[in-house]
This record gives structure tokens, C-alpha cells and sequence, in this order.
């Protein structure tokens, strides 16, 4: 692969990249999704903890956030140094586009995820597993089907910057060809039957293969990004290709945070002491001084807290760095956190997380709350397209915006999916609770 094409700024609709005397194209990008309304719902959508009312606790917008600052770091860093390699080919670019591009990417890279976090894919996935999707799925092709019963936020993320907060007006939202490829972890369809993908996707090393990026609808649409860019195509009878380099540093800017703010963020709900959590950062920073602790340990943590991001910033420019030829002929595909010299340790994080916090009884009674909401949700709306039901029809034609009456089975099952993964937590269980019956409507709208 080569960074030129990599960083492409061309969009997939004719768009003539209108000069901005004040923004580069990779910057709007950056600011088109702050604009975004699916970007503002991630404000009351679980991270870890779900309808807490600590306003301490991390939500899937300041995650984002917060990934996105991480992420423009260490694609400058990054940067910085590949044009100093790559003088000729990149004449044209500046170490802040890649920047740019991994901010973006950052910011956007949970905008498809739906209400309840993990365990709102994992409703989806089981309701369109279970026999009450048996007759509306017999409808679909195979692949359309691993569409639904895979169902990913990531392909839904996909989704919704290439289709869904795109207006009638074609030259409305579009983002340039480096992000949206940068942005998709998993470039591979779903449901793939192949000796060659299982085969690999056996590996655990190989990270890019666990999950899909883009659904049916969109498949045409990511062949056509990955040929602009130039990502290589791992196999010609299936839709599945390599990861853009800096996807990588995406993941470990995702990884970076989550792993040690969901640690600060357990302590401050009381599921991890002041000693653990303390105790698991300075491992981190072992050999640094740290010379501004003091009796305040909430500030301690904090101070931690950013002293270790920085050192784990640090190590994963330089292993990125270091192996930069080996994503261009794409020999490696494991996370760049697994490589890292501080790869142990931010295992020990996630170990202790895991047990104290993922696990803990308020994160599980959330967990099977969403299992509820979400699928009976999914069993009235899905419902009401698979029967001649007057109520029901009423109720997708009074809440679903724009639905599309003629549209094929499979687009309106879509429809669906995409109302429903675009829901707040908190909208998800009024609406919930308003169609069971449980409470009467108020009015507006998540």
C-alpha cells in the first residue's frame, strides 16, 4: 500500500473538496461529526456504567472524546515521522492530516453502537437468532441474514457516515475516503464461509477479521472506498480486505482510554479500591518519577492516570513506527497494545476490570434490562412489517421518520435496526415502557 493513496481526500460522491480557508479537508471531517445528531445522542449511551446518576462516569460521548485526543496525538506523532521518511511521495501533506484523520476516526468510532452498549448488539443478535425472527429472516438471502443475527456497531457506524446522516441533497455530509477508511476496524462482510477467512480468522493475533465493518447495503460502497485508498483485498471470492495502517492507532487510542478510565471510573463508583487502581497505574509508570502524589486521592489517581497515557501513547508511536513496513504489506495484524512493552500490564487492567466492574451487579442488572428493552422493541416493530397489523403499522409510521413503505424486506428490516441502535438508553426504555403499556406517553421524541 502506499500513504499517498492512503490519505486520499476525495469523497464517494462528486464532490469538488470546496476550499476552506480556515479548515483542511480532514478537519471537517473531524468537525462534521461533532455535528452530527448520531454523534450528540452518544451522551446517554452506556460505556460501562448505564443510567448512572454520577455525572462523574464516563458516557460513550466523552469516551469518544476523549479517544479522539489520544488519537490526534499519536497520528501527528506518527505522522511527523512518516513524511520525514516518505519526503517525495507525502510533499503535499503536513503531520497534522494524520492528526486529523485518526481524531476523526476516534470520534466516530462508537457512533453506530446501539443503547446498553455490548450487551445491546448482543440483544440484537439474539432476537434475530431466536425462532421469533425465523419468518421475517426466511425472507433474506444468507448474507443478509448474518447481517442481522451479527448485527455490529461498527458496520452500523459505517452505515450511518456513508448513508444515514447524509440529506436528499447528495453533496450534503461526506466525509473524505482516508477517514471512512481509517474509521472501519473490521473491513470484511458478514457471515463469510471460506477455508482462507477461517483459516485466519483462527489466529487470535489477527484482530481485523473478529467482527464486520459494513453491511450488505453498503458492500458495493466499501469496495469502491477500499479501491481509492488502496487496501488490498485478502481474498476475490468474498468482500474482505486489509486494515488501513492507521486504524491501528485507532484501536489503540479506544484501547488506551477504556482500559485505564474504566479503571479510574470503577473506583469512583466503589467497585475497585484506591489501592488497586493506584497500585496498577504506578505498574505502568514503574522506573518514572512521580513526584506530585499527595493525601488527595482522587487527584492522584487523576495525576495517574494522565502520567500513563502518555507513556502509553509514547510506546505506541514508536512500536507503529517501528513496524510501519510490515501494515504497508500487511504482515501484521494484532492490536498495537499487545505489542507494546506495557502490554502485560494493561492486561492486568483489563483482568481486574473484568472482574470487579464488567462483572459487577449494577453493570449485569443494566445488561439484562437491555436484553428486555431492546428486545421487545425489536418483536413489535419487526412485527409489525411481517403482519397486516393496523396498530402496529400505525406505530412504525408514526415513530420511524421517513420509512420507506416500498422499500424491499431487507430495507425495511434495516429501517428498523437503524431506529433502533440510534436510540439513548434512556428514550429506549420510555418507549419501552409506553408501548408495553407500562407508562403513558408524554410526547417528543430521543
Amino acid at each position: 500500500m502506499q500513504w499517498s493513496k492512503l490519505l486520499s481526500s476525495s469523497r464517494l460522491v462528486e464532490d469538488p473538496n470546496i476550499p476552506d480557508a480556515g479548515r483542511t479537508v480532514f478537519e471537517k471531517d473531524f468537525d462534521k461529526i461533532i455535528f452530527s445528531s448520531s454523534f450528540r445522542r452518544l451522551k446517554d449511551k452506556t460505556q460501562v456504567f448505564s443510567l448512572v446518576e454520577n455525572d462523574y462516569i464516563r458516557s460513550r460521548l466523552s469516551h469518544s472524546l476523549e479517544a479522539s485526543c489520544v488519537g490526534r496525538t499519536l497520528g501527528t506523532l506518527v505522522g511527523s515521522e512518516i513524511i520525514k521518511r516518505h519526503t517525495q511521495e507525502l510533499q503535499d501533506f503536513q503531520a497534522r492530516d494524520f492528526g486529523d484523520i485518526v481524531a476523526a476516526a476516534c470520534l466516530a468510532h462508537d457512533i453506530g453502537n446501539p443503547p446498553f452498549g455490548h450487551a445491546g448488539e448482543d440483544a440484537i443478535q439474539e432476537w434475530f437468532k431466536s425462532d421469533k425472527a425465523e419468518n421475517i429472516l426466511s425472507l433474506l438471502s444468507a448474507p443478509q441474514q448474518a447481517d442481522f443475527k451479527s448485527f455490529e456497531g461498527n458496520a452500523q457506524g459505517f452505515r450511518i457516515l456513508t448513508e444515514l446522516e447524509k440529506p436528499a441533497n447528495t453533496l450534503g455530509v461526506q466525509f473524505t475516503c482516508a477517514t471512512l477508511a481509517t474509521f472501519t476496524k473490521y473491513p470484511r462482510e458478514a457471515g463469510i464461509n471460506n477455508k482462507a477467512f477461517d483459516s485466519y480468522n483462527a489466529n487470535l493475533n489477527n484482530k481485523s477479521t473478529k467482527k464486520h465493518g459494513f453491511f450488505q447495503a453498503e458492500k458495493d460502497l466499501f469496495a469502491r472506498l477500499a479501491n481509492e485508498v488502496g487496501l488490498i483485498a485478502r481474498n476475490n471470492t468474498v468482500a474482505w480486505w486489509c486494515r488501513h495502517p492507521l486504524t491501528f492507532l485507532v484501536e489503540a487510542a479506544d484501547d488506551i482510554c477504556y482500559h485505564i478510565v474504566d479503571l479510574e471510573d470503577g473506583l469512583q463508583m466503589g467497585n475497585i479500591t484506591y489501592e488497586d487502581a493506584s497500585a496498577l497505574l504506578q505498574d505502568i509508570l514503574a522506573g518514572e518519577k512521580l513526584d506530585n502524589l499527595s493525601s488527595d486521592r482522587k487527584a492522584n489517581i487523576k495525576y495517574l492516570r494522565a502520567k500513563a497515557i502518555h507513556k502509553l501513547i509514547t510506546e505506541v508511536k514508536q512500536v507503529f513506527l517501528d513496524c510501519e513496513p510490515n501494515f504497508l504489506d500487511v504482515t501484521l495484524d494484532s492490536p498495537l497494545t499487545s505489542e507494546i512493552a506495557s502490554g502485560n500490564k494493561l492486561k492486568e487492567i483489563i483482568d481486574i476490570t473484568r472482574k470487579n466492574v464488567y462483572e459487577s451487579c449494577e453493570v449485569v442488572e443494566v445488561k439484562v434490562a437491555g436484553y428486555e428493552v431492546i428486545g421487545g422493541l425489536l418483536e413489535e416493530f419487526i412485527t409489525a412489517i411481517a403482519e397486516s397489523s393496523l396498530s402496529k403499522s400505525y406505530l412504525i409510521k408514526k415513530l420511524i421518520p421517513n420509512f420507506r413503505e416500498d422499500a424491499d424486506i431487507y430495507t425495511k428490516v434495516l429501517q428498523i435496526t437503524d431506529y433502533i441502535a440510534g436510540m439513548t438508553d434512556s428514550f429506549a426504555v420510555s418507549l419501552f415502557k409506553k408501548i408495553k403499556g407500562i407508562s403513558l406517553p408524554r410526547g417528543g421524541r430521543y
